[in-house]
């Protein structure tokens, strides 16, 4: 009897520990932000190059100014509008100003439990003002959190 009473002692707090373990939420470590990468290229060589130097703003964004004067970044972030079908950078290198444009759909996505949704975006096209930036190719048209190359920017 007292084996019988210490086993169902053990199983009641066995399952309160499994219960209690199971409703605790868990942390997210997953990149939750969907953002359009843009890679530089010098387009005289056709290389990745970083260029001297880097500015970014978003026009009419929260947070307007992304990049100020970062040097060696070859790769750029760029953050979209999950409610809208458009985005307008403006976008400095080396000294020059161009006007970036990005029109795209938007869709929720879910990352995890832990995480919840995100907007992930369909690029339709990519345009720009070519005072420094000489041409845009779209290398992927799909906007999720991983890292991948979105767009190169050819100066």
């Amino acid at each position: 009897m007292r084996s019988f009473r210490n086993l169902l002692i053990a199983s009641i707090l066995a399952g309160f520990f499994l219960l209690a373990y199971s409703c605790t939420p868990g942390a997210c470590f997953d990149e939750t932000n969907a953002y359009m990468k843009a890679s530089l290229f010098l387009d005289s060589t056709g290389k990745q190059t970083a260029p001297d130097s880097l500015s970014l703003w978003g026009t009419g964004m929260d947070t307007s100014k992304i990049y100020d004067a970062k040097v060696s970044l070859k790769q750029a972030f760029l953050p979209l509008d999950g409610s809208s079908v458009k985005c307008k950078f403006t976008i400095m290198i080396n000294g020059v100003y161009d006007t970036l444009t990005a029109w795209y759909s938007t869709f929720p996505h879910l990352i995890s439990k832990e995480c919840g949704y995100t907007f992930y975006h369909n690029l339709d096209s990519v345009h720009t003002t070519n005072h420094k930036i000489i041409k845009i190719s779209i290398t992927k048209n799909s906007i999720t959190n991983q890292i991948e190359e979105n767009i190169r920017i050819y100066y």
